[in-house]
Formats: structure tokens, sequence, C-alpha cells
């Protein structure tokens, strides 16, 4: 046992060219969204405008350090002639004079590659699968974020107690890659949020039901003839029946409300689409809809084995919240901008650890959703770490060698669930101390 530790050991001590974190996050994409943005540092300082990026992306990963603390431990300062580092003072500074811009741009480079790298191949007939989901945060209880985000309403005088951001993801089924986001006040629904996403062509993305809306969908079809969509329907939804393709597989005509169409006049006053019926274990009938029509190119099954991956961007929302933020309710920017900041940073690094699960996962040869998130992060944390003793930029010997180890990644494989999905609430029983009325 004690070989093998020193073996370790050896192993950090003898760094090589690349970092896991360099490797796959290029300084020189850092340097290019900077000069994109105008943001790049033209005074020599102790935390120049690229450090603080990578500050900002640690932040995402070691949400129970201190910031203070993960520019201590990743090295991400430069000492002057006397040896001083840089004061703590001077940390929101410099991100103050990054802004948030930098991030959005680097998030999008990253995203646009990191899917492009590990998705291309993955296809279910012909198409990529994504999901469109929305989630929410909550920001520090302060004047300036009340103001700018907003309280969500649950009644007339009731609203939650703190400040909350309303975030749209457009993340992709088989990797949980987030591919484009959208985020701001809570005000802000979350479809206007996905009509801002960048919508990828050859591609079928699955909806919550909330999403229903002949003006999304008409429209996030004529992006692209190839991009598809498909979105569960409500008990509300009235229909005409076309055409019978098979069995619980019709052709419908559904109507399109005048108000949408006041809005958006280029719609038309009828829509077609494809409806999947199914019958569930205690007899209810529930069923989606999709603009894929071709039966003989999407069978029925096909689309049912399909509609069953749409909760992955619910695990994927897990991940972040449960595994990397480690629960914490609140995030811990205090300006408007540097929630931002934060929000761009957390994405970037949940992404950073989803490509190389990726990575690890053509090792093992499983599917990525096969290789645990936690074991993933704590690597990567631990990987980081250790460049910081060592040298700046280093390590990837140590990475190969940890991937042959594997095993110890790749979780069994999911058992058919015994009993439908269901919520438990588990209320306090400490009084409530509540700030707004």
């Amino acid at each position: 046992m004690l070989s093998m530790w020193l073996d370790d050991v050896q192993t950090f001590s003898e760094p090589e060219s690349l970092n896991i974190f360099q490797k796959s996050l290029p300084l020189e994409w850092i340097e290019t969204v900077l000069k994109t943005t105008n943001k790049a540092s033209i005074r020599r300082r102790k935390l120049p405008a690229e450090l603080v990026v990578w500050l900002i992306v640690g932040m995402g990963l070691y949400r129970d350090r201190s910031i203070n603390d993960v520019v201590s431990k990743l090295d991400l300062s430069l000492t002057d002639e006397l040896g001083d580092t840089v004061a703590p003072s001077a940390v929101p500074q410099a991100r103050l004079r990054l802004g948030k811009e930098p991030l959005d741009e680097l998030f999008n480079l990253t995203a646009a590659h990191w899917v492009k790298q590990e998705d291309t191949e993955d296809v279910w007939n012909g198409l990529q699968l994504f999901a469109v989901d929305g989630t929410c945060f909550r920001t520090p209880d302060s004047p300036e974020l009340a103001e700018h985000f907003g309280y969500i309403k649950h009644s007339k005088d009731n609203h939650t107690e703190y400040p909350m951001l309303r975030l749209c993801a457009l993340m992709s089924l088989r990797s949980r890659l987030i591919h484009d986001v959208a985020f701001g006040p809570c005000a802000k629904g979350e479809i206007t949020h996905t009509k801002s996403l960048n919508i990828p062509k050859q591609s079928l993305t699955l909806f919550d039901r909330c999403y229903l809306s002949a003006e999304l969908m008409i429209n996030w079809q004529k992006t692209h003839t190839d991009s598809h969509w498909l979105t569960p329907i409500k008990s509300n939804t009235r229909f005409k029946i076309i055409e019978e393709y098979s069995d619980g597989d019709c052709l419908v005509e559904m109507n399109v409300s005048g108000h949408a169409r006041k809005q958006d006049p280029s719609l038309p006053e009828t829509w077609q689409a494809r409806m999947v019926t199914y019958k569930e274990p205690k007899g209810k009938i529930k069923g989606f809809i999709t603009s894929l029509l071709d039966t003989e190119l999407y069978p029925k099954d096909d689309l049912l084995h399909v509609y069953w991956e749409r909760w992955e961007i619910e695990n994927g929302y897990g991940e972040i919240k449960c595994q990397q933020l480690e629960n914490s309710m609140i995030l811990r920017s205090q300006t408007v901008t540097g929630i931002y900041q934060e929000l761009w940073g957390i994405l970037i690094a949940y992404n950073l650890v989803r490509v190389e699960i990726s990575q690890i996962a053509k090792e093992a040869e499983v599917p990525p959703l096969r290789i645990s998130f936690t074991m993933a992060l704590r690597y990567i944390q631990d990987e980081l770490l250790w460049c910081a003793i060592a040298k700046p930029g280093t390590i990837p010997s140590k990475l190969k060698a940890m991937r042959v180890k594997v095993k110890r990644f790749v979780l069994p494989k999911k058992r058919k669930r015994p009993k439908p999905r269901t919520v438990r609430i588990s209320k306090t029983s400490y009084t409530i101390q509540r700030k707004h009325a």
C-alpha cells in the first residue's frame, strides 16, 4: 500500500506540459474573449484579467471555499519584487473591472466546441438529442439585487424570501453538456428565455409541457427545417384528428389562439403535429406531440423510448445544485455583475466536468451517464489543487494514470423504477423568519 502511495506522489511530482484545466480550457480561448470584449489587461497587475477568469471558474468548482481561498489554493495571483501578493480587497475590484461579458463569451465559445467534440457522433436516427427546461437560483437579499432580479410572487401579498434569478438551458440528453443558456430577472418567463436560445441543426429537442405553445414550436422549426421538437400534451389541449397511423399514433390539428396571432401575425390559424399516446400502469392515458411526422423514419416505439429521456435535464440541474454547489441555496456574489459572473463560472465549470466525464466514459467504454458526476468533480478539484502545488499548468500524466483505474467512476446500470416518480416534502419544525409579507 505504501509503495502505491509513493508511486502516486512520484507521478504528481513529475508534471508534464498541460493540466486538465488548460487542456480542456486553453489559455488562448480566454485571451480571445478578453480581446473580443476589450477586457484584456494593459497594465501588469497582480490579478490580471486572465487570472480573474480562472478565479470565477474556480469559484464554480469550489463552493465550499471562500473566494480569497480559491485565489490562494489555485495560485491565481502574481507577486511583486518584494514577494507581496494580492490583497483581499483587490479581488472585488478585479472582478468589477472584468465585467460579465468575457464569461458570457467564454461559455459560448467553450460550449460550441465541447458539444461538437463530444456529441457529434451520439445521434438518434440522425438527430442530436437535447432538452430545454428552466430553474431558479436565489441571490443575497440586498436592495440592489432585489431591484434587478425581483421576487417570485406566490400571491398578491406573498412572495419569495430572496430575490430569484430564472435560468433556461438547452442541454444535451446523452452527455448533459449545456449547449446554450439564457438567464436573468425572474419576471422574464421561461418561454421568453427559450426564444433566445441557439437552436441546433439536425436535432430533436424535448420540452416540458409548460412550453407547449404554438408560437414557440412553429418558430422553433422555422429556424431550421431539421430542428425538431417534442413536448407532452396538457390535459386541456384541444385537437382534431386528421389521420390515424396506428393505435395511439395520429396526425392532429390545433388552433392557434388569437392572442398568439396578435403577438406574431406570421402565425397560421391552425397548426399540425404528430400525437403519440400511451397508457400508464394505473390506466391513465397520457401523450405528447412532435414535429417528427415520418412514421417509418421515426417509429412510435422509438419516440416513446426517447420521450422517457426528458428527465435527464432535471438530473443535470440536480448535479449543479446538489453536488457542484453542495446544496448551497444562495449565490454568494453581492452585486448584479458579480451574480452574472458567478453563474457563468458555475456553468463553464459544470461543462468542464462533463467534458472530463465524456473522456472517462470513452476509456471505460460506457455511456457518459454511467460515470459518477460526484467522483469526477472531486477528481478535478483534487487535480487542480495538485497543479497549484506543483507548477501552474501541469499533471496530465496523473490524469491518464487515473483513467486507467476508471472502474471506480462507473455507476451500475439504472434499474427500472419500481414505483411512479413522487416527491415527499419534509417541513422544518423550526419557526420560519419571514422578512417579506
